[in-house]
């Protein structure tokens, strides 16, 4: 079992180009797990995490309703937004500046084979990060991600989770709103939940939040919730 991670931080880059990469280390892990058990070979398997930050865009997980975007793609491309159909769960979620974007491409075998466990830790890791700052994060019932004040009139998601998952290899991820400009998600049914709305780290800081600062706290928290030994950020 392979409990190093592999971690890069790609920095500002395109969606359709990011998702491109995640496919190509996600297959290469399938394939080699597939080659393993068809010539009975024992070779490890690796684990990826990535950091990225993405220009203006809008996914829609393939149970998503498309009616949960507000306006037409023509809108979007105004406000120099982009658009994909994917292949993660979950329904339509935002990605931009300031939003710290983590995609864990790993082979659970090396970990445990729980999808459900690995959201809850992906939850956990997260909501860790936030009490370091002084915030409460916490789950709602039946809704992935991570809330602030859930169950209550007050209620706003900082971050929201969906994934794909094939013979326990993952791919997608968390997005984790830091300095985000709230306003792109008033042109959506964020996750598709209604009546609820989000926030931001700096939004309930009220300061600009460096962060690279915040990537090392999820870093930390995955790895000693994961065990897993995650090796230093690599930039692009």
């Amino acid at each position: 079992m392979n409990k190093k991670v592999q971690v890069q931080d790609l920095g500002f880059r395109d969606y359709k180009e990011t998702w491109e990469y995640q496919e190509s280390l996600f297959r290469d892990i399938l394939d080699r797990k597939i080659r393993n058990r068809r010539e009975g070979n024992s070779d490890a398997t690796p684990n990826h995490f990535l950091f990225v930050e993405h220009p203006h865009v809008y996914t829609l997980g393939k149970s998503g309703d498309k009616s949960n975007l507000l306006v037409s793609e023509a809108v979007l491309r105004e406000k120099g937004a982009s658009f994909y159909h994917i292949n993660r769960g979950g329904d339509i979620t935002y990605h931009g500046p300031g939003q710290i974007v983590g995609y864990p491409i790993l082979d659970l075998e090396n970990f445990f084979t729980d999808i459900h466990k690995y959201l809850r830790l992906l939850e956990e890791m997260v909501i860790r990060t936030l009490a370091g700052y002084g915030l409460k994060g916490v789950r709602s019932e039946g809704e992935t991600g991570v809330w602030l004040d859930a169950g209550t009139s007050r209620a706003r998601k900082i971050c929201a989770l969906g994934v794909r998952a094939s013979r326990w290899v993952t791919m997608h991820g968390f997005a984790f709103n830091i300095n985000t400009d709230l306003a792109y998600f008033d042109l959506m049914i964020p996750c598709g939940i209604r009546d609820k709305s989000v926030t931001s780290l700096s939004a309930e800081l009220g300061r600009h939040i460096p962060t690279r600062e915040v990537k090392q706290q999820l870093l930390t928290h995955f790895s000693e919730l994961f065990g897993a030994e995650s090796l230093p950020v690599q930039p692009d």
